[in-house]
């Protein structure tokens, strides 16, 4: 520990080597981050006297999950904003929340480390050219850019005339910026009490130089570290409200963080809980809150839980920087960098390359569905330690994750195995890094639908529908060339209930 507040980059490679040194900034944020809270505050004071009253947060990944749990966290706020977090590229997607908001009455948040993410820009593109129609030069008052300094977005908010830019500190990664800028302005916005959630954040802090089991997140680090080394790499979050969301943003900083030189820890979030047997000896369970009995049943049948409580939603500051912490220790455990993501590139060159193609001869490549037989095919070998990813490239809702909570019990009750899901684009920017990166023991199946709107995006070429084609196209193409086995499948009509006939048909077969 002393090493890591020595900011001793040498612990995770070469002292040269790039993304380490420069990417330990978030050891800072809760001590750095209280000067930023009058600013932050001024803005959201500034909205409401002009009468706005939604924020719109579009950004991807790291820019997207610590927001939207605040969001699903803390819910509305009696002197916010209503926050909605925009990251996806479904054309649908975009519509939703274009006609849940009244666009004049609505800040954009223009969220980008680097500030080229294409999904962030094409939804800037949109919304801009949406408020343009309206507001004529005026339109950007509407938007307020968060990104790195020297980053193209900066350029791109100041010939626009954004609102504000807030510029966040460069030696903070994507995955590691909930208690920086990426992750306080929108929850400010929202309304959120900040000076209490980095109070919580600090007392982690100064808890992390304590020896022992007191030090939470040294011990859940190691721990997790040398669990996944000894083969028990599936992580399975028990996770009780208010704070049930804090999964989509721990299962990003776990799966990208470890998932790298064939190894790393799968983070299982939102699979619902089953009985002891249901569980292979490739589990280690980490539970924030969750049923005393069902918790000592698991232990009793040998698997690994670790309990860590929580006080009230506003101990996600703390929960934030233990985790973070507990990342970087167990990376060191497992001797790889934890701040890097080099398979996320390689799914970015695909997409690219469809589009580019797409842009030469007008059409998307043919991909072949699979049918009962490809389908029987992938979940043949499915056990203990291989897993399954569902990979959604569809319009979010409820609806639909009811059906594939159905599914994951379905397939971990007679396969054994952990399974994931994670709506597209936005696990490319997440668990996509340890799905390549990480141990060859995936089986993957996309989940695409059915093309009845969409929506073009201005200055591109090609439209939100053809994009996140292109995403999802490219992503197969990358897994295959890794030798994954991987398969597609079209959802017709209603997607919750096509993935619900699709459950009661493989039932009555093999699988």
């Amino acid at each position: 520990m002393p090493r890591i507040w020595a900011r001793d980059a040498t612990l995770w490679g070469e002292a040269s080597a790039p993304e380490i040194a420069d990417r330990l900034g978030w050891l800072d944020s809760p001590r750095v981050m209280r000067s930023a809270l009058a600013e932050i505050e001024a803005l959201r004071s500034e909205c409401a006297a002009e009468g706005l009253t939604d924020v719109v947060l579009l950004g991807m990944g790291g820019s997207s999950l610590a927001p939207e749990v605040f969001r699903l966290s803390f819910g509305r706020r009696p002197d916010g904003l209503e926050l909605h977090v925009l990251d996806s590229t479904h054309p649908a997607a975009v519509l939703a929340v274009e006609r849940a908001v009244d666009l004049e009455r609505a800040l954009f948040l223009v969220s980008t480390k680097s500030g080229g993410t294409i999904e962030t820009l094409s939804l800037f593109r949109h919304f801009h050219a949406r408020l343009s129609e309206r507001l004529g030069d005026e339109a950007g008052r509407s938007f307020v850019a968060i990104t790195d300094p020297g980053s193209s977005l900066v350029e791109l908010a100041e010939a626009h005339g954004f609102r504000r830019t807030f510029l966040n500190d460069p030696d903070i990664g994507g995955r590691y910026s909930a208690l920086s800028y990426f992750g306080l302005v929108p929850a400010g916005l929202l309304g959120v009490d900040l000076a209490a959630v980095l109070e919580r954040a600090a007392q982690a802090a100064a808890a992390s130089a304590v020896e022992g089991e007191a030090n939470d997140a040294l011990w859940l680090g190691a721990a997790l570290g040398e669990l996944a080394l000894r083969g028990r790499d599936k992580l399975t979050l028990v996770l009780a409200e208010p704070i049930a969301a804090l999964g989509l943003w721990v299962e990003q900083l776990i799966a990208e963080s470890t998932g790298k030189l064939g190894r790393g820890i799968l983070p299982v979030a939102g699979e619902p809980l089953g009985e002891p047997g249901a569980y292979g000896h490739d589990r280690v369970f980490v539970a924030h809150g969750g049923d005393p009995a069902t918790l000592d049943a698991l232990a009793a049948a040998g698997h690994p839980v670790i309990e860590l409580p929580f006080d009230g939603v506003e101990d996600l500051g703390r929960l934030f920087f233990v985790w973070e912490l507990a990342t970087a220790v167990a990376g060191w455990v497992l001797e790889i960098n934890p701040y890097d993501q080099p398979n996320v590139q390689e799914a970015k060159d695909a997409t690219a390359a469809v589009l580019e193609r797409y842009e030469r001869e007008g059409e998307l490549p043919q991909v072949t569905e699979a049918d009962d037989a490809a389908l029987y095919a992938l979940a043949e070998g499915l056990e203990p330690p291989r897993y399954l990813a569902l990979m959604g490239y569809l319009e979010p809702s409820a609806e639909l994750d009811r059906a594939v909570t159905a599914l994951r019990a379905a397939v971990r009750d007679a396969h054994g195995v952990a399974t994931t899901f994670g709506y597209g684009p936005r696990f490319l920017h997440s668990t996509g890094q340890l799905h390549k990166g990480g141990a060859a023991s995936g089986s993957f199946l996309q989940l695409l639908g059915a093309r009845d709107e969409d929506l073009e995006i201005p200055a591109a070429g090609y439209s939100f529908g053809t994009l996140i084609e292109a995403q999802a196209a490219g992503d197969l193409e990358a897994l295959r060339s890794h030798g994954l086995p991987a398969e597609r499948i079209r959802l017709e009509g209603d997607p919750a209930m096509a993935l619900e006939r699709l459950v009661e048909r493989l039932g009555q077969g093999r699988g």
